[in-house]
């Protein structure tokens, strides 16, 4: 049976036999109207190839049922897996997610703010570049709606919660220095907060081992381009035979997987078993992780309690149902996990 056309909001609901206002509230909240006027227009809805617009219906309306989420680059696998929990997450609380990437870019990070002020956003969860971020943007954002920073932050009193660093890196460091080789700890360019925190952590934790810190620098000041750093890094150490210890501590994942083939083209072998020629450990969890080879050492994020917190934390801030009697914290650090494999 071919089904009706109705074009406009105004048609549907003359078909229906209500009115306007009725059937946008319908479509806001289903159940705010009356169980027969519910069933009157579903039954319509069924007969009928009405959509509603529900951009211009947004739009109209002083909040949306949307929110942004805006991360430094979606090729990331962490930035992939978090955007992944919570888009799903945000669909189960009734709300439409928008996902925005900065591609590592200022301006563009900056057009993703002013985006999501004009599409009337409810609310966003945001990881910012850091330290090419323009500040002001994101306090333009947070002066019109609720906003929570995750993985990193914009210094303020806005709510953040990522991960303990300092916990983190300990914990591995102190698991390398007692089952082998010292480590080494190879730098990655310092594009947020989490960067120094990362390295700090490293070399106090190796002093109050009474063990020398050794750092890698980077050769880069900015870039997203991760694997690149380390391969490139570490090539060139394989070339002039100057490799500082056997044991290389990657400030990062994607920094080791670059390490990792760089000395499979120098046909050296990594892993932990007796004539291996390094260890390469490293730090995030990344979900191609365990899937290289060797698969790899690592300290792994909290992805689900980064996930849970930070939307319940927005939706507190949105005075959402059954949140309110959430405390909003003002940074939560989130302990890492030890999650051993066959790099290191």
């Amino acid at each position: 049976m071919k089904k009706l056309t109705h074009k406009t909001m105004e048609d549907f609901a003359k078909s229906c036999g209500v009115s306007r206002p009725t059937l946008s509230k319908y479509f806001d909240d289903p159940t705010s109207v009356k169980s027969a006027t519910r069933a009157l227009i579903e039954a319509a809805l069924r007969s009928s190839d009405y959509q509603p617009n529900l951009y211009a219906r947004n739009l109209n309306r002083k909040r949306t049922r949307n929110i942004g989420i805006l991360v430094p680059a979606l090729t990331d696998p962490f930035y992939a897996e978090m955007v992944n929990r919570l888009e799903l997450r945000l669909r189960n609380e009734g709300y439409w997610p928008i996902v925005f990437s900065s591609h590592g870019l200022q301006e563009l990070e900056a057009e993703a703010v002013n985006t999501m002020l004009s599409l009337k956003v409810a609310g966003a969860l945001v990881a910012p570049l850091g330290l090419k971020s323009d500040p002001r943007a994101f306090e333009r954002l947070a002066q019109n709606l609720p906003i929570v920073y995750f993985d990193t932050y914009i210094e303020g009193n806005t709510p953040f919660i990522g991960n303990n660093n300092y916990q983190s890196v300990a914990t591995i460091v102190e698991y390398l220095c007692r089952s082998g080789d010292v480590p080494a700890y190879l730098d990655i360019p310092h594009v947020n907060h989490n960067s120094p925190e990362r390295l700090a952590s490293y070399i106090a934790t190796m002093e109050a081992a009474g063990f020398e810190p050794l750092v890698i620098p980077t050769s880069t000041a900015y870039t997203w381009e991760f694997e690149r750093v380390g391969y490139e890094r570490m090539d060139g150490l394989f070339r002039a035979r100057s490799l500082p210890r056997k044991t290389i501590l990657c400030a990062n994942d994607r920094l080791a997987f670059g390490v990792m083939s760089a000395a499979f083209a120098h046909r050296l072998k990594v892993g932990r078993q007796k004539g291996d020629d390094l260890r390469v450990a490293a730090h995030d969890d990344h979900p191609l992780s365990r899937y290289i080879c060797p698969p790899l050492t690592t300290m792994a994020q909290d992805f689900a309690a980064m996930t849970a917190s930070s939307v319940s934390t927005l939706l507190t801030l949105l005075g959402e149902p059954g949140a309110s009697d959430q405390t909003i914290a003002g940074k939560v650090s989130l302990d890492g996990t030890l999650v051993m494999r066959q790099s290191a």
